[in-house]
Order: C-alpha cells, then sequence, then structure tokens
C-alpha cells in the first residue's frame, strides 16, 4: 500500500532592507536547525492558506504571498514523503504578534540573502533563496476568479444576468475568501451579473473593500463578439494593474481566451476554469512572471 505523503506549506518571507532586502529565517529548537518558515496543511486547507497561516505563527509577521517558488519535495527520516508548497512573500507593516509556539520556534532571524544562505540548514532552503533573489522584482498581483455555481440557466426564469449563486456556490465564495484573504487586496471587481458580484462578497466583507462592477470582464451576449471582449478586458486590466493587489471575478467563456491571451498561448484548453476556481498572476511591470492555478 503506498504511503501518503505528508504535505506541507511556506515562504521566502522578504522586506526591503537599506538599498536591498532581508530573508526571514525561523530557528526550531527540537531540531536545532534554521529553516525557512512552514509546517502541515490542516486537513482541507488550501497550501496558499497553509503558507500564510504557518509564517504568522512561526515568525509573527503577517506575509502577504506575491509569486510560487519551485516545490520541495523530500523523505523524512521516518521515511515518509513530504512535499512542501513554498511562495515568495512580503513581510506587511501590521504590527508583528509573538510566535504562537516558543517550544517549535524560539528564535527569528532576518538576513540578507547571502547570509540567509550561509546560515540556513538545509541545501533545499538554501536553493529557494537564491532562486527568490534571482526573481525580478514583483509589483503586482492579481488574481482572477470564475464565479461560483448559480444553478441552472435552463432552470432561472428571470433575467441571467440576475441568477444568483446557490448553496455550493456560496460555499466556494467561502472558500475563495479564505484563500484571497491573505493577498490583502486593495480592489474588487466583479464582471456585470449578479453571481459575479456575490461570489466576492464574502472576501470584501473580509478585507472591508467595495466591489465594483465592470463590464469588460463579462460574457458577452453572441459567442463572435467574444475575442472583442477579451481584447477589452487585456486592456482593462493593463490599467488596474497599478493599483497592485487586485481580485476580478469573470465568466467561463472570458477567462481562457483571457489568460491565454496573457500567457501568449495559443492553446487555451490549460486555462479552463472550473466554477469557484482562481488563478494567480505576478506581474514586474508589464511582465508576467508567473500565472499559478490555486
Amino acid at each position: 500500500m503506498p504511503v501518503a505523503v505528508v504535505r506541507a506549506a511556506g515562504a521566502v518571507l522578504w522586506r526591503p532592507a537599506g538599498d536591498g532586502t532581508e530573508v526571514c529565517l525561523v530557528h526550531r529548537p527540537w531540531y536545532d536547525d534554521w529553516s525557512l518558515p512552514k509546517g502541515k496543511l490542516d486537513p482541507g486547507e488550501h497550501p496558499l492558506t497553509a503558507a500564510v497561516r504557518e509564517v504568522l505563527e512561526e515568525t509573527g509577521v503577517r506575509g502577504r504571498p506575491e509569486i510560487r517558488l519551485p516545490e520541495v519535495a523530500y523523505t523524512m527520516p521516518s521515511g515518509v514523503p513530504k512535499t512542501v508548497d513554498f511562495w515568495l512573500m512580503r513581510a506587511t507593516d501590521a504590527p508583528a504578534v509573538p510566535v504562537a509556539d516558543p517550544t517549535e520556534v524560539d528564535a527569528v532571524a532576518w538576513l540578507s540573502p547571502a547570509e540567509a544562505v550561509s546560515r540556513l540548514s538545509y541545501a533545499q532552503d538554501r536553493e529557494l533563496v537564491r532562486y527568490a533573489a534571482g526573481l525580478p522584482p514583483v509589483t503586482a498581483v492579481t488574481a482572477l476568479v470564475r464565479h461560483g455555481h448559480a444553478g441552472q440557466r435552463k432552470a432561472w426564469a428571470g433575467p441571467d444576468g440576475l441568477r444568483p449563486i446557490d448553496p455550493r456556490g456560496q460555499a466556494e465564495a467561502e472558500r475563495l475568501a479564505d484563500l484571497l484573504a491573505g493577498l490583502d487586496p486593495v480592489r474588487l471587481i466583479a464582471a456585470t451579473p449578479l453571481r459575479c458580484k456575490q461570489t466576492l462578497e464574502p472576501l470584501a466583507a473580509r478585507v472591508h473593500r467595495p466591489i465594483v462592477s465592470d463590464a469588460a470582464f463579462a460574457e458577452p451576449a453572441e459567442p463572435d463578439e467574444v475575442p472583442a471582449r477579451v481584447k477589452a478586458a487585456a486592456a482593462r486590466l493593463a490599467e488596474v494593474r497599478g493599483d497592485t493587489r487586485v481580485v476580478i471575478c469573470s465568466q467561463g467563456k472570458v477567462l481562457p481566451p483571457l489568460l491565454a491571451a496573457l500567457a501568449e498561448d495559443a492553446d487555451r484548453g490549460p486555462y479552463k476554469t472550473a466554477k469557484g476556481g482562481a488563478w494567480l498572476l505576478s506581474w514586474s511591470g508589464d511582465r508576467l512572471l508567473a500565472l499559478t492555478r490555486l
């Protein structure tokens, strides 16, 4: 019988320091090692949610996800395989809180990337810091979301734009709020159908931001109008990207061609998005550094 893989998540947490940057390391007294903050996923927890939680618990600092880093896989001394999802996170200006469990982490150090590489106990962590230090600066993060389930169109008697999310869609909206609140978005945008706005409402309540309606991200009435709508959506996205952290809820006929266009990929297939699904786009200026399915 295959051995279950242990899933964990963590981050390369950084902050500006003078003309450079500093990386956060934690000391674990049980192992007497220096490592990057990380920890096991709770049951049913998304790796990104776990990474944000573990960073806060182990460092006392809130980290804002910027870009997904390479996954780390290794076998623990017990012989059980383990995989760790890592993210690059920028430390926020929120006041630090005490480390959750001093018996698990008894010291936190902020070091330059070179000093961090020298102090880290594990080769995988050292490689991650080197990789993160070589990335272009992340200037903006955009989450693109498809609205949650909203019943069957043919079973809805009213205007389609007023079709609401159903209980399954509401559960998806709550899960998206858990997932995306850590981004600390400064702007929430929904396509014009009610179900798009409703999908972002739990997140809006969590981060205390209004939801702005924008027809540029809505499905057009006719299929042959989709290319023009995708072009308009891409232009609008470029405009709002200046707000640094934006969450946009769109629809199933717009997202695949929009994502494919942004990735400069002629194949739309890989970008088909389930209802309640989301993508994270990491930007450096006008350059798309990464497109990550959440």
